[in-house]
């Protein structure tokens, strides 16, 4: 089983941190949210939503799985207490109201 890391600065539109490729299926293993502001100032803060959404489906409520998720400057936010399973198009969204304040890292292994 290969295990491997994706990477991506979360924007203000709708950002693919992860979309399963065809014939393929991921134990998403840890979620890590950053935000990377190099003060502690207030006004750094932001915050984000993730979507968890099936292959074939939009993003919707229904899909939505962490809401207005508050991140102050410089804190970290771990999304690693639930396991999920992807298959084939299935796909993890996030989106901020900033978009240059947060980073995400998805781990996840091949099953």
């Amino acid at each position: 089983n290969k295990m491997a890391i994706a990477s991506n600065l979360i924007l203000a539109t709708d950002t693919t941190i992860l979309l399963v490729p065809a014939d393929k299926k991921y134990a998403i293993t840890t979620i890590v949210v950053c935000n990377y502001a190099t003060t502690t100032d207030a006004s750094f803060g932001s915050s984000f939503d993730m979507h968890v959404i099936p292959s074939g489906e939009s993003k919707t409520n229904a899909n939505k799985v962490l809401n207005t998720i508050a991140m102050p400057a410089q804190e970290t936010f771990s999304f690693n207490t639930e396991r999920l399973i992807l298959e084939e198009g299935d796909s993890v969204v996030l989106n901020s109201p900033d978009s240059n304040r947060l980073s995400a890292t998805i781990s996840y292994l091949e099953v």
